[in-house]
């Protein structure tokens, strides 16, 4: 579903790739200052990288949507604050309109700012796994349609949101474990 292998953004956290060859990511588009889905899917992005500890070719890239506020000092400070302690995990900033190029054109996955959205800023709430290779992996459902994302506005703990939805971070945590296993 895409080809993910020469991504080059700054990573103010560590200075380096983020996509290391031999190793699985989960990716998110989030910012710090989010009142609304953010804190839900750091939550399970913590569940999972408190569920994933014995694997070290495992990791989390996390971009801001919004790199004017969320400094390398705010997000060492936000992954302090958020329980993030996996060394694999990494918050990213960037020039913006890098970030939404590849929030919207290279994972498809929806991100936007506006004064009107609430906090100014709007993204889809979905994480996408990129595989050893640098590739997005994706499951079939019971339909046998492709299933390239996992919402992870859901809280995996309450299993359902107010609108009925089911959380998926199950289904991520089985499709983690496959492609760690190859």
């Amino acid at each position: 579903y895409g080809d993910h292998r020469d991504l080059h953004l700054s990573l103010r956290r560590q200075r380096q790739d983020v996509y290391k060859r031999q190793k699985v990511y989960v990716v998110e588009f989030f910012f710090t200052t989010c009142t609304t889905i953010c804190p839900v899917m750091n939550t399970n992005l913590v569940h999972i990288q408190n569920s994933f500890t014995s694997f070290p070719d495992f990791g989390i890239a996390s971009f801001t949507i919004n790199p004017e506020f969320d400094t390398s000092e705010v997000l060492k400070m936000y992954a302090k604050e958020n329980g993030i302690t996996n060394p694999n995990w990494n918050l990213m900033t960037g020039e913006r309109r890098d970030i939404y190029k590849l929030a919207n054109d290279g994972f498809n996955l929806y991100t936007a700012a506006s004064p009107d959205f609430v906090d100014g800023f709007e993204h889809s709430g979905y994480f996408a796994i990129i595989d050893k290779e640098g590739y997005i992996r994706s499951r079939i459902d019971r339909f046998g349609n492709p299933k390239i994302y996992y919402k992870g506005s859901v809280n995996f703990d309450e299993k359902l949101d107010k609108n009925g939805e089911a959380e998926e971070i199950t289904l991520l945590k089985e499709d983690l474990l496959k492609l760690l296993s190859e």
